[in-house]
């Protein structure tokens, strides 16, 4: 046995746990390549289907922040999801950059919508959607039309969506849940109970002591265990060790660096 899967390991922040990954390129409808990975479980069918949209990429969000990357590094292994993460038009990351320029949540929903797209032509089980922050607007603006199995907002500013927008909801009977920070600089928990009080089926659920960017191990896993309780009840809370003999039939838990 080698040393590296001779013992349980603790998942830590740079965890990247096994799945088979992809880069993916999604067209739009106007004719746009978006940069895309999907992520899905080694071995096994995935059980449900994240489609994660990013936070302001004019302000450093992407398909790499850290809570979608923790999701595609973790939920395949862990809760058997996959996972699809891209960058919106005109947005950068590691994995390059996709056409075309911002629109601010406009033409965003060409690219949801070809996302979801790609997800149902892949005969990959319909798919969640998950905003986060900047993408929540995305999410409410357009996801509506592409009758999705749920919705979870993390961090939602209802800066780009309307009233109007936002009662559109009541229309669908899915599941929509709002991941509010107790200590957001944006929408904390009250005025988010006030302002979604117009779809009464959407479920808030605070989180202590989180900010607005949910940054730290803690919140962070906050976050995926919301995601798990949705997607996948029977397999929450997320497991917190990579198992030995798992990572003997799929593969060895790897650490991310930026350096």
């Amino acid at each position: 046995m080698s040393d590296q899967v001779r013992a349980d390991e603790a998942i830590r922040s740079g965890s990247v746990l096994p799945a088979l990954r992809r880069p993916i390129t999604v067209t739009t409808s106007d004719g746009l390549n978006l940069v895309g990975e999907i992520a899905v479980p080694v071995g096994r069918p995935a059980v449900a289907t994240l489609v994660c949209v990013h936070p302001l990429p004019t302000h450093g969000g992407m398909m790499d922040s850290h809570l979608l990357r923790k999701a595609a590094w973790r939920l395949p292994a862990l809760a058997d999801i996959a996972v699809l993460r891209f960058n919106t038009r005109g947005t950068a990351s590691a994995a390059g950059v996709s056409d075309g320029s911002f629109d601010a949540s406009d033409g965003e929903g060409k690219d949801l919508a070809s996302a979801v797209a790609w997800v149902r032509d892949a005969g990959l089980p319909d798919p969640w959607l998950l905003g986060w922050s900047f993408g929540s607007d995305v999410v409410l603006r357009h996801g509506v039309d592409l009758n999705p199995a749920g919705v979870i907002l993390v961090s939602p500013p209802l800066r780009y969506t309307s009233p109007e927008e936002l009662r559109r909801w009541n229309d669908l009977t899915c599941p929509l849940v709002c991941l509010i920070p107790e200590l957001d600089d944006v929408l904390r928990p009250a005025e988010a109970r006030e302002r979604f009080a117009v779809v009464p089926r959407a479920h808030i659920d605070v989180g202590f002591g989180a900010g607005h960017l949910w940054v730290g191990e803690v919140y962070a896993r906050m976050v995926l265990d919301a995601v798990v309780e949705r997607l996948a009840p029977d397999r929450a809370p997320v497991p917190g060790i990579w198992p030995a003999d798992r990572a003997l039939r799929e593969g060895p838990m790897e650490r991310w660096s930026d350096l």
